[in-house]
């Protein structure tokens, strides 16, 4: 599988259909609207800062990956040709302790379609990516309050270990066993 091309059809806990694709160059409007459409709180858990609007040089990065280092899942619903974003995750690669590879990843979704599973569908593709690009842990820094988001973690089968450290929870995440 070339996670450049990933494309799946999926259905949420709801019974809604939805569609977890790799993320395209040509998605920066989509992306922007999906930005538009988080609340404020949820534009903090995420980029750990009140935001109101992506950058082009930000639209850039989020969209234009290489599937290597950097990989970049959406889910999408709607009909192919005016589909709307409503979730998304990325991991970004580098080599860590001792030449490990490890990956920070990263989970946006909708607000009013949280509670559906799609950050747990997106761990779980990512994580299956990763493993294929030669990475053998996730980190991830959570606020303490999202609750959601560590729930998420917890239930991976993943592993997660957790650190409190100056106001947020690192979280790392084995993605091979001799690395629990």
């Amino acid at each position: 599988m070339n996670p450049a091309t990933y494309d799946e059809q999926v259905t949420l806990k709801s019974g809604l259909e939805a569609r977890i694709r790799a993320i395209r160059p040509d998605d920066k409007s989509r992306i922007l609207e999906a930005f538009n459409n988080l609340e404020p709180e949820s534009i903090y858990t995420r980029f750990f800062t009140a935001k109101k609007t992506l950058t082009e040089d930000e639209l850039r990065k989020l969209t234009e990956v290489d599937f290597q280092n950097n990989v970049a899942l959406v889910v999408t619903i709607g009909p192919t040709d005016s589909e709307t974003i409503i979730g998304a995750a990325r991991y970004a690669a580098y080599e860590g302790t001792q030449g490990r590879r490890s990956a920070e990843v990263a989970f946006t979704v909708e607000e009013d379609y949280q509670g559906q599973g799609i950050a747990s569908l997106l761990l779980h593709r990512l994580a299956s990516i990763a493993r294929r690009n030669g990475v053998i842990c996730f980190e991830a820094e959570v606020l303490a309050e999202n609750k959601a988001m560590l729930a998420v973690f917890k239930r991976s089968g993943l592993s997660p270990r957790q650190k409190f450290e100056d106001g947020t929870i690192h979280v790392a995440m084995p993605l091979t066993e001799s690395e629990s």
